[in-house]
């Protein structure tokens, strides 16, 4: 059952600065899993605010990071119109060098950064957390619980791209060092993860015994989740939410 919720902005101090990010839980003292939630590539944002609000009603101290803090704070990138073919062309123009200056060695480190603080704050349990990730941030979700394994219970990633390329550092050839539970909802059209992508991830998967969902949402484009883009599909939102919450009652709530 839904609750009340709290929500504010709050700095985090990294390695290389001030990382400005949003927090919701649970009215009361608590302490409420933690779940540390990895935005898109559009950045923080209302509707992403909205979501951990959500996220936070059904019970969990829910951290949404400003990926691109090292640029500013968020919006690093203003995104006032995406319904043309035009403004989005000039949108990831802008966008699309922040993701790339993300290194995986980067995010990790920040990565660290983000769990210290949920283990650090009162109202947040001190077991292991769950991540969340869309778009890119399904990408540093499934490499979170590789680097973490002992600070991970489970990890999720929704229209998560480039999960398993033929790079050296493709996030899926770390599979073998996952502890947690995942879960994958991929889109049916996703160019930057098709159904050769999918079948290279679940291989990787099996092939190290990790306990995993892996579902292709029908009729979903990259992006599904996001209520605010021409992507969205009020189906697979619910979807996701169906599965991220059953994961969550599992791993989280249990431990």
């Amino acid at each position: 059952m839904a609750v009340e919720t709290e929500s504010r902005s709050v700095t985090i101090a990294t390695l290389d600065g001030s990382c400005d990010a949003f927090v919701a839980h649970p009215e009361g003292d608590g302490p409420h899993p933690a779940v540390l939630f990895y935005m898109d590539a559009i950045g923080l944002r209302p509707v992403l605010e909205d979501m951990a609000r959500e996220l936070a009603s059904h019970g969990y101290y829910v951290l949404v990071p400003n990926l691109f803090y090292r640029s500013g704070p968020a919006p690093v990138v203003e995104a006032t119109d995406l319904s043309t073919p035009e403004r989005r062309a000039e949108f990831f123009g802008k966008v699309m060098p922040l993701v790339h200056a993300l290194t995986p060695d980067l995010a990790l480190r920040d990565a660290e950064g983000y769990l210290d603080f949920l283990a650090a704050q009162d109202r947040a349990g001190s077991g292991p957390v769950g991540l969340t990730g869309y778009c890119m941030g399904g990408v540093l979700s499934l490499r979170t619980a590789a680097r973490f394994p002992d600070r991970v219970a489970a990890a999720a990633s929704f229209h998560g791209g480039h999960l398993a390329t033929e790079a050296p550092d493709s996030p899926h050839r770390a599979a073998g060092d996952v502890r947690a539970e995942l879960y994958f909802g991929h889109a049916s059209e996703d160019d930057s993860m098709n159904a050769e992508h999918i079948s290279r991830l679940e291989t990787a998967l099996d092939a190290a015994g990790v306990t995993y969902r892996s579902e292709v949402y029908p009729d979903t484009i990259h992006g599904f989740t996001m209520a605010d883009t021409a992507a969205y599909s009020e189906a697979g939102l619910a979807r996701h939410w169906e599965a991220l919450l059953d994961l969550f009652a599992r791993t989280l709530k249990q431990a």
